[in-house]
């Protein structure tokens, strides 16, 4: 093998594959990224065989081949070469490179020792816009369980057809956002359901940061997610996903609307006093107000309040506060709607202009007061 590249685009690809690359491993060539060359292109990927990433960046090829090289000492020595165009070339089982007066020789692993990706169907798969997708990851993903006793939960539940629906959840609280999908090839108006891990989602947000359509496809136990440059695979969370829609109440009267920011930055002051064991709040609404108060016996005590518009019986709540400013954060700018049933059962959170199909949950805390 061997090629020239400049070194911004060897360095912007094996920045992106970096996130597969275990820190620890028993598997020496999982700390390697996979370099093929390709007619005026080159292929990086890297594996922690959970999570695989494959980028192409431009390259003038003069021989083809490929080799696997240390992957965050390769991407390490690319940040500091000098800003000129960047040799490559493997010599058996090792990569020299080139770059002004700089020589180095890095030892490699053969490249036939290197995972391969899992196969995929994409012609029966789906396709989905860049922006949707991120917006449905960025708004569900962050409600996942990290408890392992549970581990359905440690993943996102994605259902697609012609439109796609991601909904996340710890018991405590939920996320779910639907948009609309485009089924393609063989797959036109079919359906599949997946569990996905959110580490795998955090990478596909991260690289497909474009306005184009990604493919996706799934193998056996494994998803694919690609474009023409960039392409992200999964081992998929096997199990049944619990019955999401039972947990939605339907039937929540009593609804608050009140400023998005304004509320996420009253709960905020509240949970710098709250316990670090339950960051429990309390929350009292009235017609016009909602009262905000915490009281922790070794730290103090605190109380705001905001005005809003609430329809329905003063109610007095308590909320892990976590959990509500996570649920705040991830919605749209401007008013959001809050509906209750009684003190004792879910919260739910959704815009109250948008058009976005997206609601959150919120389990209450017990007062004890």
């Amino acid at each position: 093998m061997r090629l020239t590249i400049t070194r911004q685009n060897l360095q912007r690809g094996l920045a992106a594959v970096s996130a597969s690359i275990p820190g620890k491993t028993t598997l020496p060539v999982l700390s390697n990224v996979l370099i093929e060359s390709e007619d005026n292109s080159v292929w990086i990927s890297g594996t922690d065989l959970d999570v695989s990433i494959r980028v192409r960046v431009p390259a003038e090829v003069t021989q083809g081949g490929a080799i696997t090289a240390p992957g965050r000492k390769l991407l390490a020595l690319t940040r500091e070469l000098p800003d000129q165009p960047v040799e490559l070339r493997g010599r058996g089982h090792q990569l020299e490179i080139g770059c002004g007066n700089s020589r180095i020789k890095l030892n490699g692993l053969p490249s036939e020792e290197f995972p391969n990706v899992p196969a995929m169907d994409f012609e029966e798969g789906w396709s989905v816009s860049e922006a949707s997708l991120r917006q449905v990851i960025r708004g569900t993903a962050f409600a996942v369980s990290t408890e392992e006793s549970r581990p359905i939960l440690n993943g996102v539940y994605w259902e697609i057809g012609d439109r796609m629906t991601m909904v996340a959840t710890n018991g405590h609280r939920l996320a779910k956002m639907e948009v609309a999908a485009v089924g393609t090839g063989g797959a036109a108006g079919a359906s599949g359901a997946f569990i996905v891990p959110p580490a795998a989602l955090a990478q596909v947000e991260r690289l497909f940061d474009g306005d184009g359509e990604i493919e996706v496809g799934r193998g056996g136990n494994h998803l694919g997610f690609r474009s023409t440059n960039q392409e992200v695979y999964t081992r998929l969370i096997e199990g049944s996903y619990p019955n999401y829609e039972q947990v939605i109440p339907k039937d929540n009267d009593k609804v608050a609307r009140v400023d998005k920011e304004a509320m996420e930055a009253a709960v905020r002051r509240m949970a710098v006093l709250a316990s670090d064991q339950t960051h429990r709040i309390r929350m009292s609404f009235e017609p016009d107000r909602v009262h905000l108060d915490v009281m922790t016996p070794d730290l103090g005590e605190a109380h705001d309040e905001l005005e809003l518009d609430y329809e329905g019986e003063a109610l007095r709540i308590g909320f892990n506060a976590n959990y509500l400013i996570e649920v705040l954060r991830n919605m749209p700018a401007g008013d959001v709607k809050v509906a209750f049933k009684t003190a004792e059962r879910a919260a739910t959170v959704v815009p109250a202009e948008s058009e976005l199909d997206y609601l959150c949950l919120v389990m209450p805390l017990r007062l004890v007061d």
